[in-house]
């Protein structure tokens, strides 16, 4: 074999060369259980586990940016937005505790997400979902009027529960735009939801207090759609001007010092947080969580490098693409990066 190789270099002139990347290995557990080594010595796992370390340090980099302008050696014109989008079973799953936990201490800038992610939020402080099984039967648990997410299991009584708190809501926002002449967008029903669900589990309870915008441009594309369909049919006239929230996104994105995307799956949540972006060139951090794969065009699978084109990155914008299901790694990387500055900060 050896003879062999040496043939095949001599015949085509190669030049070999030794290697000065680091070396592929993995942890030792010899050392004990040490999540935060295990996590680090994925930089040079290899595979996807060291494309999650460099999820890991790149939003690291978001937040480094994000530093308020009171804070040491910080210059206040280059503070990062951070925006986050995910798709609505992020918030089926136990996701959404951890995007919860991102908007109650304020450590995102703005959210884009989809109607299914509002109102699975707003379920969830009124019933339960729970453990299901992905090979169930179909037939059989709609006759038991459930609802299923893969394996989890959403009783079809939840939308009732959510129909009856909703439309008592959508009756006084109706009222407010008939008196005040007030045009509602998706983020401003979406702060009113959030303040009227008054619940410390709610994500979008924490955005309204925080005041941290959430545009979801397919606001009618799920129950809440429904819901307002059932209002209108009896009550027509209720507004929901999307419009509004394309200028808003579109300049929040413009303003930024520096821009941030953390984005888990794709779909209208990852093209309308990148799509905003070109009004400044494209983003300069991105992070990219989805199964998607590039070879149908989707714009889940697009490789980032594809954003470039568009101008969504800047052609300098530091990405990387996880191939992995959001539940399996984000709570990984929240504990690596955003979790693990606010303890290091409460400490100081």
């Amino acid at each position: 074999m050896k003879q062999a190789e040496e043939q095949y270099q001599t015949l085509y002139k190669l030049q070999p060369e030794p290697l000065t990347t680091p070396e592929i290995k993995g942890y030792d557990f010899n050392q004990g259980v040490d999540f935060d080594a295990l996590l680090n010595s994925y930089a040079n796992f290899g595979l996807q586990a060291t494309q999650l370390n460099k999820a890991i340090d790149i939003i690291n980099k978001m937040i480094h940016w994000r530093l308020g302008p009171n804070e040491e050696n910080q210059d206040p014109n280059t503070r990062c937005t951070i925006f986050l989008g995910y798709t609505s079973n992020m918030v089926s799953s136990g996701n959404r505790e951890i995007i919860r936990y991102l908007a109650q201490h304020k450590m995102i800038d703005a959210i884009v997400t989809t109607a299914g992610a509002i109102e699975e939020d707003l379920m969830k402080c009124l019933s339960t979902f729970h453990k299901g099984d992905w090979q169930a039967n179909d037939k059989e648990i709609r006759l038991k009027a459930i609802c299923r997410i893969g394996n989890i299991y959403v009783p079809a009584a939840n939308y009732g529960k959510l129909e009856d708190w909703l439309l008592p809501v959508f009756q006084e926002m109706y009222k407010e735009q008939k008196e005040k002449s007030f045009i509602w967008s998706p983020s401003s029903m979406i702060k009113r939801f959030g303040e009227r669900i008054n619940d410390e589990r709610s994500i979008y309870y924490w955005c309204a207090k925080n005041d941290i915008p959430v545009y979801c441009p397919a606001l009618t594309d799920g129950a809440i759609g429904d819901m307002m369909f059932h209002f209108n049919y009896k009550q027509d006239g209720l507004i929901c001007d999307i419009l509004q929230d394309v200028v808003k996104l579109n300049k929040k994105a413009m303003y930024s010092k520096k821009s941030g995307l953390v984005i888990l799956g794709g779909g209208v949540v990852k093209h309308h947080i990148m799509n905003a972006n070109i009004w400044r060139n494209g983003a300069d951090l991105a992070v990219f969580i989805n199964t998607g794969i590039e070879y149908d065009g989707s714009d889940a699978g697009a490789k980032p490098s594809e954003g470039i084109t568009w101008g969504k990155l800047r052609v300098d914008a530091e990405y990387v693409k996880v191939f992995s299901e959001a539940t399996l790694v984000f709570p990984l990387v929240v504990a690596q990066t955003f979790a693990k500055h606010f303890q290091e900060a409460k400490r100081v």
